[in-house]
């Protein structure tokens, strides 16, 4: 692909990406086109559906995701990292509210596409907790399925202005309800004579 119809296709996903969480995924490609400055025939040669291009668009959103993951747990211990991750993505879907129910439609009508991409994400989630476990710093009771349930109600909450603190406060207990269930290692008794 030539430089500038690479512009153009990344201009088309940003203004996609926007326009669909501030609108659902029903926003008018015509104001896609407009957003990115760009003409209507340059979105339909990118992408000839609108299926197309949420497609992408919730690709490209879910590899930033999940590389997210991977970043963090190079950076960081990795309970930290999952406690970042998780208010990453408690973001991340609190930004999408528009996209949220239509989503949902999609995630539900077996794509193989949407099924193949949705289950990326838990898999990252599912990574950074086996890294915290391994290393002994959370609980190991806990799978990707039940954290994801308790940031669904964290991201579920009403938006309030107050709600980005208020998130950031309930990620925090959340990890430190993890890293209270962890076992310490007793230290060995000392041998007979030497107490």
């Amino acid at each position: 692909m030539r430089a500038d119809a690479q512009r153009n296709r990344d201009k088309l996903v940003k203004a996609a990406s926007l326009a669909f969480a501030e609108h659902g995924i029903d926003t008018s490609l015509e104001e896609i086109a407009e957003r990115a400055q760009v003409g209507i025939g340059t979105l339909y040669r990118h992408f000839p559906t609108r299926e197309h291009l949420v497609e992408v668009v919730y690709a490209r959103e879910v590899q930033a995701l999940c590389q997210a993951a991977d970043d963090l747990a190079r950076k960081h211990p990795p309970d930290v990292a999952l406690g970042l991750w998780m208010q990453r993505f408690v973001d991340y879907i609190a930004a999408k509210r528009g996209m949220a129910q239509s989503l949902k439609l999609l995630l539900a009508s077996n794509s193989e596409f949407f099924a193949e991409a949705s289950g990326k994400i838990p898999a990252a989630l599912q990574r950074l907790i086996d890294a915290a476990i391994a290393h002994g710093s959370i609980r190991a009771d806990i799978d990707n399925s039940d954290l994801m349930s308790a940031l669904s109600g964290i991201y579920g909450a009403p938006q309030t202005p107050d709600w980005r603190d208020r998130s950031k406060r309930l990620v925090a207990l959340l990890m430190d309800g993890l890293r209270s269930g962890v076992k310490k290692k007793s230290l060995k008794p000392a041998p007979p004579g030497k107490e």
